[in-house]
């Protein structure tokens, strides 16, 4: 017994040693985390070092990394999200992979494969993996980019293909040929019961289960239950039919508008962080490379190949939906790859009868090299994308700081906002995700730490949950909003401040209850035009008295379109086409040099700050 249990010990040292080691070095040869994962997995596995004799094993628990990934993905698309991404999803992605579909059987016939072999080893190939796309995508902050979006579209499409594909293989088994229908009717009615009942727990059961646990306050029950919904919603999926993966997303989907969608999302990370880590050390041990020397010929032609045929593909419709040199390339390097699913479907077809054992392992491996190759292939195509990733030398990530005020973003709204504060010797921690910009503000004196606003888990390290007040300085709406939700939930005790875009962005930023929303270009907008006033020999007092009614007129019409949307305070504004309008305040004197007595209006306010100035 002691044996067998330190046996098993063993292979878990070796595997967190292999991640210890092989990560790191990679990232720091800049080729990224997941071929160091790969890397390392070939390393230790039976055709490496052999310390590890089935790998099948281990992928198959791994898998629950890509399990949880797509939950915690799913929590950031809400259903208005998602309904929004619609025709990319069942658009794009329909349009990419049947393309890609067509193109990559006729490169499999090329290649000497029988035809109804070509398109199963064809439309395995089609399907992505998702854990690289996302790890790569996460790594470098795109995820929620327009072109992140696109291409997550397109894999949740390819994660609901795998289902048809699978029904596919069993129609063309040979050993179903003279069968009736009714067990496949069976299993599809097996399915939408299970997609079903899992919808229906995720309206009614999940919030009242942990509003439950959370007045019991145990902190490691909520963590228990939020594995459990992942784990149970993944094998209600399996036990239908479906895919795993598609369930805990569907999941996290449902949780998306929860108010405990941040604490679960928190309890979840390490989890998905350590096996998502193990699945692809799992897919690097799977590499059999026996496999390739023995077919060396048809897998070293083949891997080239399918993946210049779909990244061509991919490219070409990206070009033809009109998306930039830039994003098309991006989007074809990246999903140029097979994925795990093609394990699930060759195995499938093999045991159909579909394909042999020599085409489901050579196309295996086809695959697994695909994947590795992928990083690589990012890294010879950076110069032609011009988004060079820039290291993290000498920058520091945010871990455990504290302050008073925490100021997130640090371009030029950021820097002149924080003089402010350092004249009054207000304790500040700053934060900003640009590390060309943290660099040079280091050449000036100032110590900005490296982080992602957008993440809870960055924003806990960066002392936001002792903060007084969280200053929001981001020049992008969508991240600035995405801030707002989780200080609003996580940090209830920080006053926040935030940098408004537009005026419509305002409008979202009061309504969401934030303390202070200053639009960035009005208050500099108003001096330029007191300043024009000046120039053209306007009286200094008549000048600011003028100034102070335009701001005091523009509280009144951003009132108006708080209670009745924006738009209805247009017929406010002063045109150099139309009448002047109403004023909504008792008249002024005409337009005169000013006493020393008169005043000009000091006490016009912001109406979501209640300081002057918007």
């Amino acid at each position: 017994m002691a044996t067998a249990d330190t046996s098993q010990l063993f292979h878990v040292v070796v595997l967190l040693a292999a991640a210890a080691v092989a990560v790191p070095l990679f990232r720091r040869l800049g080729l990224g985390s997941v071929l160091g994962y790969l890397a390392g997995g070939v390393a230790i596995g039976p055709f490496g070092l052999g310390l590890f004799a089935q790998p099948e094993a281990i992928l198959h628990v791994a898998e629950l990394g890509v399990v949880l990934f797509l939950f915690v993905v799913g929590m950031e698309m809400r259903p208005s999200h998602l309904w929004a991404l619609r025709r990319q999803i069942f658009g794009l992605g329909p349009l990419q992979i049947g393309t890609c579909g067509l193109v990559l059987t006729g490169t499999a016939l090329l290649l000497g494969l029988a035809p109804p072999v070509a398109f199963i080893a064809a439309f395995g190939f089609v399907l992505t993996s998702t854990a690289i796309v996302m790890q790569l995508l996460a790594e470098r902050g795109d995820i929620a980019t327009p072109r992140g979006q696109r291409m997550v579209s397109i894999l949740l499409f390819e994660d609901l293909l795998i289902v048809p594909l699978l029904a596919l293989v069993a129609f063309m088994s040979p050993a179903h040929e003279s069968g009736d229908g009714g067990s496949r009717w069976m299993a599809i009615g097996t399915a939408a019961a299970a997609l079903a009942a899992l919808v229906a727990a995720g309206l009614f059961l999940l919030n009242p289960l942990f509003r439950l646990l959370a007045a019991a306050r145990a902190r490691e029950v909520m963590t228990a239950a939020a594995l459990l919904v992942v784990l149970g919603a993944a094998l209600l999926m399996e036990m239908g039919g479906l895919s795993m993966a598609m369930g805990a997303f569907i999941a996290g989907v449902l949780l998306s508008e929860s108010t405990f969608r941040h604490q679960i999302e928190a309890d979840i990370e390490p989890f998905r962080g350590l096996l998502l880590g193990l699945f692809f050390l799992a897919v690097g041990m799977s590499l059999d490379l026996a496999v390739v020397a023995a077919d060396w010929r048809f897998v070293l032609l083949a891997v080239p190949l399918m993946m210049v045929a779909k990244a061509t593909c991919i490219y070409a419709i990206a070009r033809l939906l009109r998306a930039s040199h830039v994003d098309a390339l991006d989007r074809a390097v990246l999903m140029a790859q097979g994925g795990e699913f093609a394990f699930v479907l060759y195995s499938a077809a093999q045991s159909e009868g579909v394909i042999s054992g020599s085409v489901n392992n050579a196309m295996t491996a086809v695959v697994v090299l695909s994947m590795a190759l992928t990083p690589l292939a990012m890294l010879a195509t950076r110069r032609f994308t011009r988004r060079a990733a820039a290291t993290l030398d000498g920058v520091e990530p945010a871990s455990g700081q504290s302050g008073s005020v925490l100021i997130i973003g640090f371009g030029r709204f950021g820097q002149v906002m924080s003089q402010s504060l350092l004249a009054r010797d207000v304790d500040v921690t700053i934060i900003d995700s640009d590390v060309d910009m943290i660099r040079s503000a280091a050449g000036f004196g100032f110590k900005v730490y490296y982080g992602d606003g957008t993440r809870l888990d960055v924003l806990h390290a960066s002392g936001a949950g002792s903060a007084r007040a969280i200053a929001v300085c981001v020049d992008d709406s969508a991240a600035a909003d995405r801030i707002v939700e989780l200080a609003r939930s996580a940090f209830p005790q920080a006053r926040l401040l935030v940098r408004a875009y537009d005026r419509a962005h305002k409008l979202r930023l009061v309504a969401a209850g934030v303390d202070v929303a200053i639009r960035e270009t009005f208050g500099s907008a108003l001096q330029f035009g007191e300043a024009a006033l000046r120039q053209l020999d306007v009286d200094p007092d008549e000048a600011a008295r003028i100034t102070a009614e335009v701001r005091k007129l523009e509280a009144e019409r951003f009132e108006l379109e708080r209670s009745a949307g924006i738009g209805a305070g247009a017929k406010m504004m002063r045109t150099n086409t139309g009448p002047k309008p109403t004023p909504l305040t008792p008249p002024r004197r005409q337009a005169r040099v000013l006493g020393p007595g008169d005043g000009t209006a000091p006490g016009d306010t912001d109406p979501a700050s209640g300081t002057p100035g918007t």
